[in-house]
């Protein structure tokens, strides 16, 4: 299975939270699926970071690097999908990921109930 990492999954894994769910955790470990983590999650964490919001190390993207998830960048084709979107969720972080869910036919680790109304394969962190 191929998975796709939302932003709050990314930091949970990252940080060994409690409230990333087994399932999740179990599904992100076995070294059968490939998770993948979106520009668009970067980039969501990096302007959470430059507001005050979110602390993250110096090293981040080594930290990142380390754990062996592939890299998934924003392509011209994932930013035109987003607008065929229908409206359930404004958040642009999230639509992207859907796109990116939709068009690299990916299942969404993510814990955002809003995003089930995409109808893609989620996986509930």
């Amino acid at each position: 299975m191929n998975l796709l990492l939302d932003t709050h999954v990314l930091l949970w894994w990252l940080d060994d939270h409690p409230s990333l769910s087994q399932r999740a955790k179990s599904v992100i470990a076995d070294g059968k699926n490939l998770a993948f983590v979106s520009a668009a999650v970067i980039w969501e964490i990096r302007i959470k970071h430059a507001l005050g919001k979110l602390e993250i190390p110096a090293n981040f993207l080594k930290v990142l690097d380390q754990q062996g998830f592939e890299l998934l960048d924003i392509t011209v084709n994932h930013a035109y999908a987003v607008g065929d979107l229908p409206s359930y969720h404004r958040d642009p972080f999230d639509r992207m990921l859907v796109a990116q869910a939709k068009l690299e036919r990916l299942t969404l680790v993510t814990r955002d109930p809003r995003l089930k109304k995409y109808k893609i394969p989620i996986i509930n962190a």
